[in-house]
């Protein structure tokens, strides 16, 4: 069996020319068992992307494929979406006065009951919302719903789950334990996911697989960690790491030669240096981030950005001395 579960060919979903959010000709594969992350900015064509996979939108040209077979849109079945995939939208579509069990094993024929219940119960131990089990929607958080909707999609045997901005409504303290129990509920089921998502921090945590979008076109995709070192747009380094830009005339003010019309580094790049090839900055101010400061450094007119892991070393008004270890031309 192919490893590839969802091939989307030179995709085009336009709208009306005053609306943002379409996509043009995209073309990507997905492999089974794999997160994936679709990064983009608000109107950037992410949820357009989401809904043509799953189904909902009449697409304008090219085609999408499940397990080989074309996925149908709107105009060819009379229910709208794949039977096998689930998409968890933002609303999270709950029965806010029945209580959690009953929402997810709503989902379950009845032909069985003793494996409708296993069933339910192991879904929601994989997502850490047992003790919920007999709460109404209505009593729950947001990030609790957000669970009990996303066991809600994958109890009937989901293999592709969809998730639309699964975070938004997800307190910092909790995301970082949802993210990571989407990740392991993936590999301890098996089900791909594919979520769209404004904060790269999202892709960077637990992807498999990045698709980075602007203004409906594909501009790369593949490991996050490859993407990231090796960004092939401006747009892609300052979406994932908020990468310092400088026009080539800045660039040499610092002492960094290049040919082309823009050097980008991220701030780890640039380390307090008292190397040979290291230079003089002023630091302008402070940021606290947590475990490390960042710095605003100017030299010559020009100013970077710098992290400073030694926190309080470096005070508003001194001087340090920066070597920018590594830079990318565009």
């Amino acid at each position: 069996m192919s490893d590839t579960i969802i091939s989307v060919k030179n995709l085009t979903k336009q709208y009306q020319a005053e609306q943002a959010g379409g996509v043009k000709d995209i073309s990507f594969e997905i492999n089974r068992g794999d997160v994936v992350a679709i990064i983009g900015e608000s109107g950037s064509g992410k949820s357009t992307l989401l809904k043509s996979i799953y189904g909902l939108l009449k697409t304008d040209e090219g085609e999408i494929f499940f397990e080989n077979e074309k996925v149908k849109g709107p105009d060819e079945q009379l229910i709208p979406g794949h039977k096998q995939m689930k998409m968890v939208t933002q609303d999270f579509s709950l029965n806010i006065y029945a209580k959690v069990y009953d929402n997810i094993a709503s989902q379950l024929s009845n032909t069985d009951l003793k494996t409708k219940a296993e069933k339910t119960l192991q879904i929601m131990e994989h997502l850490r919302i047992l003790p919920l089990q007999n709460k109404k929607i209505i009593e729950l958080s947001g990030g609790e719903q957000q669970r009990v909707a996303i066991a809600k999609a994958m109890v009937a045997d989901t293999k592709v789950l969809l998730l639309d901005e699964p975070f938004s409504q997800v307190d910092a303290l909790l995301k970082n334990q949802l993210r990571a129990d989407i990740k392991r509920v993936a590999s301890e089921t098996g089900v791909t996911v594919i979520l769209v998502s404004h904060d790269p921090a999202d892709g960077l945590f637990l992807a498999d697989q990045l698709l980075i979008i602007k203004e409906g076109k594909l501009l790369q995709t593949g490991k996050p960690s490859d993407i990231y070192q090796n960004p092939k747009h401006i747009y892609t380094a300052q979406i994932l790491g908020n990468a310092v830009v400088l026009p080539r005339l800045d660039a040499e003010k610092l002492g960094l030669k290049t040919y082309k019309e823009f050097v980008v580094f991220y701030p780890e790049w640039a380390e307090m240096s008292n190397s040979w090839n290291s230079r003089r900055y002023e630091v302008k101010d402070v940021y606290y981030k947590g475990f490390y400061d960042e710095l605003l450094l100017e030299r010559n007119g020009v100013s970077v950005r710098a992290l400073q892991l030694n926190k309080g070393v470096h005070k508003k008004n001194d001087s340090v001395q920066l070597n920018i270890s590594r830079f990318l031309e565009f």
